[in-house]
């Protein structure tokens, strides 16, 4: 059945607490996934960098790797190391030297989101512990998603878990399934998508890509996506931007949100709200079935 979240900030003064209002939301929905968790942070980006978040498929010290990398490439390298994942930044003219420096090496990374602000986590294990693990409740930023996951439909695996991100600074995060995503896959893979795995809400995550890239806003990109995808659905996504939510023409998944003057706030239920401050004198409302919902930092 899955948990979402969703926090998109209007105050730049509540940026500090970001992280710790996540948390919290993601905490309270942990029976609704408690096999593992994930979650995007859209903070602090330095100019002409690009950040790349990568999963360590073993575990222990990151620095061999982090010696060999600048070599290859040539040049010093930041590196933020959170239990299993590194957030690597480089020049964005060196991205895609980075990106090859990575790929050969499959059985020690795996390249998990990559953008100008947006770094992503995500884990096995209960919730509460994956926003410990990676610190969620120290980070700050403009925005963020999160995931709870319950796999019903394949196995319980870090690759498995959301948020899906398949282009810079934008990723998905989605409760419901999918009843074409294979055909979907089928198109987006000739148009230049590549996947990581086979789940449903990763091809969601490429749909919107692929949309973005031929022109659409995120907003059209989601419009589209009311005819080509089918199945039941609640997306929340983020790009560097912005925060949209979508439900299908049914909306069977739960959903409520709540705004502010101060923020925009989503979750499957009302109890991972509660604890947001105001949120007592808040604008509380159920997203409208096939309505896209879109917020833009100015």
């Amino acid at each position: 059945m899955c948990g979402i979240v969703g926090l998109f900030l209007k105050n730049p003064a509540l940026e500090p607490a970001l992280g710790a209002h996540l948390a919290g939301m993601l905490g309270v929905l942990s029976d609704r996934g408690p096999d593992s968790a994930g979650f995007a942070v859209y903070g602090a980006g330095e100019p002409d960098h690009v950040k790349l978040t990568l999963r360590m498929t073993g575990a222990g010290d990151s620095r061999p790797f982090v010696e060999a990398f600048a070599a290859e490439i040539r040049m010093p390298v930041q590196v933020t190391q959170r239990r299993t994942h590194l957030v690597i930044s480089v020049p964005s003219d060196m991205a895609e030297p980075a990106a090859r420096a990575i790929a050969a090496r499959p059985d020690e990374l795996q390249v998990v989101g990559t953008g100008r602000r947006m770094e992503l986590y995500k884990e096995v294990g209960l919730p509460t512990r994956v926003a410990e693990d990676f610190g969620l409740a120290a980070m700050a930023g403009t925005h963020g998603i999160g995931h709870t996951r319950m796999a019903t439909e394949s196995a319980v695996t870090t690759a498995g878990a959301h948020p899906f991100s398949t282009g810079p600074d934008q990723c998905l995060v989605h409760n419901g399934s999918l009843s074409n995503h294979n055909n979907v896959r089928r198109v987006l893979l000739r148009e230049g998508i590549a996947f990581a795995t086979e789940n449903d809400s990763e091809v969601a995550a490429g749909y919107l890509t692929w949309r973005m890239r031929e022109g659409a806003s995120l907003g059209e990109a989601l419009e589209a996506a009311l005819s080509d995808l089918d199945g039941f659905y609640t997306f929340v996504v983020g790009t560097e931007s912005g925060f949209a939510v979508l439900r299908d023409p049914i909306s069977c998944k739960p959903a409520v949100m709540a705004e502010t003057d101060d923020y925009v706030a989503f979750g499957s239920e009302y109890r991972a709200l509660a604890g947001l401050p105001g949120i007592e004198a808040a604008h509380l409302f159920e997203p409208e079935p096939a309505t896209v919902y879109a917020w833009q930092r100015h």
